[in-house]
């Protein structure tokens, strides 16, 4: 025996070394059929490849124009107002183009777009997408079919929708089929009858359960049972009665906690947070469209900077090119010298090459890198039109020159109940205290009690239930027994269980005050912050509108500057060089103009945007959209069971209020906070005292007047369009040197015949979820519409709208603006 093992255990050492030795070095297999054609054979692993999605691509991308540029000027005058502007972008926006907060100024929103996933910007599927969001888990039952209470404490970022968290209350159905079968010895004696040596035996059990999991914590269930037994047991007196049998359960059971996880409070607390996850969703929805709404007006404002700086730059341009041919037309008769031709000339080209940039866009400095082709893209890329089709959009809306005042207490008071942003923040303050309540619960023990009631029958058939033979009697039916109510059972269980310690309960309960006190501080902080936003915005408002008076007059003196320059000149007093610099002084001058009136109306939309009134006072709304016809039939059914049914009083309702309401209106925040009308007059803070001279007049012209043909990007310094000679002062006759033109300006652009108002494709409002804007006022900081509902303007002495919601301040003329 010992030197067969060893035999063996040498073999096997001799194996092992074999196996060392060589090592696990591999060989190529020999295959019979093997073709030299080895097509399937991939050299790598990884590739470049592509997806193979059935996406169809957007009109406006694949069928594009290209470009205007310097050299493609081919398109129509397409005048839009700035409600029309705002209409589009939100009938078109699918996902909305704008970041979230509340920035100034956002920019590169389409690379930030193309390059993002879908979840970084907003859409209109945001909110549904919420409502409609699930756990992966299901619905868990134990091998009786009973639902298992829930266990631990959950968290706002743990739940789905409304319709997830009241899953949990369902009714769940279980059920199986269990077939088994016995075929064993025994260890008994051949003698024993009631056992026999050899144990064969068939049994099969079925079970069908409803279980429900009740808001106070507890589940109910209903369990049906049938057994079948049939074993070769020896029929006897002493053994059994039959060779088979059929048991016959019915049982009702209801578990219930004492102490942990017990109440309505408790239970109902995931569907509130639910249903806060889907009030946040709709905040963070409601500020990104106040966004997009705010990116659609400052670059619609932009785009009419742009057009502006257009016009100013040809002015200059003409203005240059006319007194460089003037210079030429001295310099033959011998009253100027080659020096004086060369620099105005030079100011000529100088003065070109901002018209180009300022046309087209250029990244050097001192040039706008967008100019009007490039404002323009940017304005269709927020309204979701093609980049190019044919129409150049043109602003004819005119920014207002009113003089603004906002009512600092009610701002304050508006700001502070109508921002999305601190709507949000308080919500998950709500949140914070709905855990923290969870996580306490966690503290008491796990003490359920369990409550069995059973109905048992037995037969040696199954049925009919109405069969008059009772056990044990021959063809006894199971069910007829259980339907007699003869037999009864019950059981009642008691479960205890409880942590020694509770350091994880503890900890989470530190964690819940933690996390809801840094909310709190948050909150605090952020309407500090946001209140010093607001504070600033006010505060440029003021500074923009003083600015705009400074612009203004600098430009009527550099008006005024130019005319006596040229005057001197003709007279030969001064030489050409001041008037190239008078010119020049005064494009910078209407430029600056433009820049400070754009930024004063822009400046008045971002007070908006803070307070939180931009959208009403655009009256813009966000409602809900319609829903599937069998959903309203469902809401008027429950609706007629409510009506039929009888209240119950509980005493109480758990938990407690979390809402108070539709969000009201600005008039009454201010109110809320005890501001509004009946503030201290002392403590206004009048920041817009009123001046002798508000916005001097200047002579600009309308946008809509520029619709004559022209090319403006063609140099002839020889050739001027307009020489702006003014007259003499004194009366004398001008003088030999004087060159006259009677040539019209040219225009701002290179337009052909502009589209009419009938054929221009103004886009509207549709419904949507959570997206549908009725737009049923002006549009704009500085733009009003005597709608009915909407609180009349008033016109300032320069004819400018005055924005709606304003206080009302007195002019020196008399006339009294809001």
């Amino acid at each position: 025996m010992n030197r067969s093992l060893f035999r063996f255990a040498a073999y096997l050492q001799l194996v092992l070394a074999i196996v060392l030795a060589t090592g696990c070095t591999p060989t190529q297999p020999f295959f019979i059929n093997e073709s030299p054609d080895l097509k399937h054979y991939l050299d790598t692993a990884t590739s470049i490849e592509y997806p193979d999605v059935d996406a169809p691509s957007m009109p406006e991308a694949v069928e594009s124009l290209p470009p205007l540029t310097v050299g493609n000027h081919d398109y129509q005058f397409w005048n839009l107002t700035l409600e029309e502007c705002v209409g589009m972008a939100l009938q078109n926006a699918r996902f909305i183009l704008a970041n979230g907060g509340t920035s100034e100024t956002q920019q590169n929103l389409a690379a930030q777009f193309v390059s993002g996933q879908p979840g970084q910007f907003g859409s209109i599927y945001d909110v549904a997408l919420q409502q409609t969001t699930t756990q992966s888990a299901a619905l868990a039952t134990d091998g009786s079919g009973n639902r298992l209470l829930p266990r631990g404490a959950v968290r706002a970022n743990q739940i789905g929708g409304v319709e997830d968290a009241l899953a949990e209350f369902d009714a769940v159905a279980s059920g199986f089929i269990d077939l088994s079968t016995t075929d064993r010895p025994q260890n008994v004696g051949s003698g024993n009858s009631i056992n026999p040596q050899i144990s064969v035996g068939q049994n099969t059990t079925q079970q069908a359960a409803l279980s429900k999991r009740l808001a106070t914590g507890g589940v109910v269930t209903l369990r049906q049972q049938t057994i079948y037994s049939r074993n070769n047991s020896q029929i006897s007196a002493f053994s059994r009665l039959y060779p088979s049998d059929y048991t016959a359960l019915v049982e009702a059971q209801i578990q219930h906690p004492l102490a942990r996880n017990r109440g309505t409070y408790i239970n109902r607390i995931p569907v509130m947070l639910a249903s806060m996850n889907e009030d946040i969703a709709i905040a963070t929805y409601e500020a990104q469209v106040r966004n997009l709404v705010r990116n659609v007006e400052v670059a619609y404002w932009d785009l009419y900077l742009s057009y502006r700086a257009v016009s100013t730059a040809t002015i200059a341009r003409d203005s240059a090119q006319a007194t460089a041919q003037f210079t030429k037309l001295n310099l033959q008769k011998g009253f100027a010298t080659n020096q004086e031709v060369s620099q105005a000339v030079a100011q000529y080209w100088n003065l070109h090459r901002r018209l180009i940039g300022a046309l087209a866009g250029s990244n050097l400095p001192g040039d706008d890198p967008r100019g009007v082709y490039g404002r323009e893209r940017a304005l269709r890329e927020l309204i979701g039109l093609a980049p190019t089709d044919e129409r150049l959009i043109r602003p004819i809306d005119e920014p207002t020159i009113a003089r603004v005042e906002f009512d600092w207490w009610e701002s304050v008071a508006q700001a502070l109940y109508l921002s999305p942003e601190l709507r949000d923040k308080k919500y998950r303050i709500k949140q914070g205290e709905l855990e923290l309540a969870l996580a306490k619960n966690q503290v008491l023990p796990d003490v359920n009690l369990s409550f069995l009631y059973r109905w048992v029958g037995l037969g040696d058939t199954l049925g009919p239930p109405d069969r008059a033979d009772r056990f044990p009697a021959d063809g006894s039916s199971a069910l007829a027994e259980l339907t007699s109510g003869d037999y009864q059972e019950a059981q009642v269980r008691l479960d205890i269980s409880m942590p020694v310690g509770l350091r994880r309960e503890y900890a989470r309960i530190r964690n819940a005050q933690m996390t809801l006190k840094s909310r709190q501080d948050n909150l605090a902080d952020s309407e500090r912050l946001l209140i010093s936003q607001l504070s600033d915005a006010v505060a440029k408002v003021a500074s923009h509108y003083s600015l705009l008076q400074s612009a203004a007059n600098e430009w009527q003196a550099t008006e005024q500057e130019v005319d006596a320059r040229l005057l001197e000149y003709r007279k030969g007093i001064r030489d050409v060089n001041v008037v190239l610099q008078s010119q020049q002084r005064r494009a910078e001058a209407q430029i600056s103009y433009y820049r400070a009136l754009t930024e004063y109306n822009k400046s008045i939309n971002y007070v908006d945007m803070l307070k939180g009134t931009l959208l009403v006072n655009n009256g813009i709304t966000l409602r809900e959209g319609p829903w599937n016809s069998k959903a309203y039939c469902d809401a008027l059914e429950r609706a007629r069971e409510r009506a039929a049914g009888h209240q119950l009083q509980y005493g109480v309702t758990r938990p407690g209020v979390i809402r108070q309401g539709a969000v009201k209106d600005a008039d009454t925040a201010a109110k809320m906070f005890g501001f509004g009308d009946k503030a201290a007059p002392d403590q206004d803070l009048q920041l817009f005292s009123p001046s002798p001279n508000d916005v001097p007049a200047i002579p600009e012209t309308s946008l809509r007047e520029f619709e004559s043909t022209g090319q403006l990007t063609t140099p002839d310094p020889t050739m001027p369009r307009y020489v702006p000679v003014p007259k003499d002062a004194d009366g004398n006759k001008p003088a030999a040197k004087a060159v006259d033109s009677l040539d019209a300006p040219s225009s701002v652009l290179v337009p052909n015949e502009p589209l009419s108002q009938t054929a221009r494709p103004v886009g509207s409002v549709q419904q949507a979820s959570h997206q549908s804007a009725g737009i049923q006022s002006a549009i704009g900081s500085g733009v009003v519409n005597q709608s009915s509902h909407v609180r009349p303007a008033v016109a300032d002495p320069n004819g400018a709208p005055i924005p709606v919601r304003r206080k009302r301040i007195e002019l020196q003329s008399g006339t009294q603006s809001k």
